[in-house]
């Protein structure tokens, strides 16, 4: 079971098409609608960067039975080609959020137009949580232990976001009318981290969920995951050995509770809580410094103006005396 690609990008105009897809052709909540992804699938990772929608109806009782156009497929993915020969046919996509019993058949229905395996993109459209509202999936034979016959499956396969240079311009524009206005930078940032962590603790849970559906049985061990899982375990800081100048001289309790993680922590704080302290400090000496400042303004204001009520005395009594000894003695 080889996969040749190592990962899938989309561009925000796929997202955005299939959205309008699901929302101009008004989809009931238990229906999906169904399209055609366009891109570029010579390089090791696939790039999907256009898409287009399909007419798709399904039984929901039966889900064997459903209809897709092929003649829809076939003229628009001739017009696709004038307007750029560079999109190739890759896959398709549908709105999900999960995979359907039926998708393994569509997936082989796609054989004949697509130039390679036919990358199949579910797009959540309602997404609730964080995260990616994107997942990828190609599909592979299986080989059995057991020596039993193949069969088909899918193998997922990671997906990233990225724009062009254009279209990060217009995502900006369409943020920028997203966002709450009157949001400041600060509220951003921590609304920003309290979803990451959000995402952090479902992929824990998602972890979680798997390692206790194996014990018990209900999912087969596979290795390859159980490898990466044990990567993740291998980055984790160690907790409970500290260095050989923390030995000496110290207790058993010191030495349990200073360790490197939280020596960095501790570091870390106090670089930051200095450069709050020294920022207030020069905001303060600064705020002083406009205020003595001020005094030094107003005081200079009132002695010019005394200076002048001065001399406008001084020159009113000059043009008195002046005017008395003008006036003849009787």
């Amino acid at each position: 079971m080889s996969i040749r690609y190592e990962g899938v990008t989309v561009a925000p105009l796929v997202l955005l098409s299939v959205l309008d897809h699901y929302q101009r052709t008004n989809t009931p909540d238990n229906k999906r609608c169904v399209g055609v992804i366009l891109g570029d699938a010579s390089t090791s990772s696939l790039k999907v960067t256009n898409s287009f929608a399909l007419p798709f109806e399904e039984d929901e009782k039966n889900p064997d039975v459903w209809f897709l156009d092929h003649n829809y497929i076939e003229n628009m993915n001739e017009m696709c080609k004038k307007i750029n020969a560079k999109e190739k046919l890759i896959g398709w996509y549908h709105s999900g959020p999960k995979l359907k019993a039926s998708d393994l058949k569509i997936n082989e229905l796609f054989k004949k137009y697509a130039m390679t395996n036919p990358l199949l993109l579910i797009v959540d459209v309602k997404q609730q949580g964080v995260g990616l509202p994107t997942d990828a999936y190609v599909a592979v034979e299986q080989v059995k232990d057991d020596g039993t016959s193949t069969e088909k499956t899918f193998v997922h396969l990671p997906c990233t976001i990225e724009a062009e240079e254009a279209e990060e311009i217009g995502v900006e524009h369409l943020l920028r009318d997203v966002r709450d206005q009157a949001a400041g930078g600060l509220s951003i940032r921590l609304t920003n981290q309290l979803k990451s962590l959000k995402g952090l603790q479902r992929k824990l849970r998602d972890i979680v969920n798997y390692l206790n559906k194996v014990i018990e049985g209900k999912l087969p061990v596979n290795h390859t995951i159980l490898g990466k899982l044990q990567d993740v375990f291998n980055l984790l800081p160690n907790l409970g050995s500290p260095n050989e100048d923390e030995m000496n001289g110290k207790s058993a309790d010191v030495i349990s509770s200073s360790n490197n993680l939280q020596k960095a922590l501790t570091v870390k704080t106090n670089d930051e809580l200095m450069v709050i302290y020294v920022a207030n400090l020069v905001r303060s000496i600064i705020a002083f410094d406009d205020l003595i400042d001020n005094k030094i303004q107003n005081r200079k204001l009132h002695e010019r103006a005394r200076t002048q009520e001065t001399d406008k005395l001084d020159q009113d009594k000059k043009l008195l005396k002046e005017e008395e000894a003008a006036v003849p003695s009787t």
